[in-house]
């Protein structure tokens, strides 16, 4: 298999794996994340519990997974291209001087390009951008399918309504979602690659399970830093593509819509399942990656084998 094919299919494995495990968490994110009304940080875990009672007791324990298909049209195809681009970006960069650092086989085990602190944060920020630009319609099918404001009756009615709904709805909420994608992935990529380079000098993996456990564990701890710093717009970008309201017509119109009728918590609603769900997504959808694409490599042949 080509090198940009087992990036792709690493990458899709991945999505697969973290969409599946995940689901719950995001739907109970988007649903109380949809409204208006003032909710106290101290009762968010209550209204987390009631709003998951209610999915249950209206669609059963299943309901939870509602949006699941809508998510791996988004996960799927969107993670394999995410990891496949980032590691073209990342070998880009690797040839410049000013970015590549050092050997391309790090202690952890990795067979991903290593780069410098800057080249880190620039490969990631852009290439979740770009990704993220090109599948906001998925995006905001997802929110939609997963928020209570439309009752679709399957998925191809929503994809049906969406369409007809014309490019403005296909990508309603884009500049929202790249303000919060950029720190994110340049945060995330920066942070995970310090990790993984940091934690084996305390933990040397010798096995292919120390070192997942490794990549693991630094990609949860660097979706934790990267959560905390971007949460506010993922607020506003959910609230952009589940509301029509006028009043969320508009990424600074949003924002100051959430201050006056949410006030300064509004900007935190779902941090609490957000900061759950995404350090878990972050070393099961790592993990995955690099081991899916370390198994592959040293499944091949010497001949056949490309450099990442």
């Amino acid at each position: 298999m080509s090198n940009a094919g087992q990036h792709l299919l690493s990458g899709a494995v991945s999505g697969l794996a973290s969409t599946i495990t995940l689901q719950p968490l995001d739907l109970l994110k988007t649903r109380l994340q949809q409204g208006d009304r003032r909710v106290r940080i101290s009762s968010h875990a209550g209204t987390v519990v009631s709003i998951a009672r209610d999915i249950v007791r209206t669609d059963g324990v299943l309901g939870l997974w509602r949006g699941t298909t809508a998510t791996l049209l988004r996960n799927v195809p969107g993670v394999a291209l995410y990891f496949a681009g980032m590691n073209q970006v990342r070998t880009m960069l690797a040839g410049n001087p000013y970015f590549a650092v050092g050997a391309e086989r790090t202690s952890s085990g990795s067979v991903l390009p290593k780069l410098s602190k800057q080249g880190n944060l620039l490969a990631g920020a852009f290439t979740r951008v770009a990704v993220g630009a090109l599948l906001n319609p998925f995006t905001v099918l997802k929110a939609r399918y997963e928020s209570k404001l439309y009752e679709y009756s399957n998925i191809y009615s929503a994809i049906g309504s969406l369409v007809r709904a014309g490019p403005s709805e296909l990508f309603r909420g884009v500049v929202a979602t790249s303000f919060r994608d950029a720190p994110y992935a340049g945060l995330f990529v920066l942070c995970y690659e310090q990790l993984k380079t940091e934690i084996p000098v305390f933990m040397n993996p010798e096995t292919s399970a120390q070192s997942g456990l490794v990549h693991g564990v630094s990609a949860a701890t660097a979706g934790v830093l990267a959560t905390l710093a971007t949460h506010p717009l993922d607020v506003v970008k959910t609230k952009m593509q589940v509301r029509t309201d006028e009043k969320y017509h508009g990424f600074v119109r949003s924002i100051l819509t959430i201050n006056r009728e949410r006030g300064l918590f509004g900007f935190f609603d779902g941090a609490l399942l957000r900061l759950s769900r995404k350090p878990l997504n972050s070393a099961i959808a790592w993990a995955t990656y690099e081991a899916v694409l370390m198994f592959m490599r040293t499944s091949e042949p010497p001949e056949g084998r490309s450099s990442a």
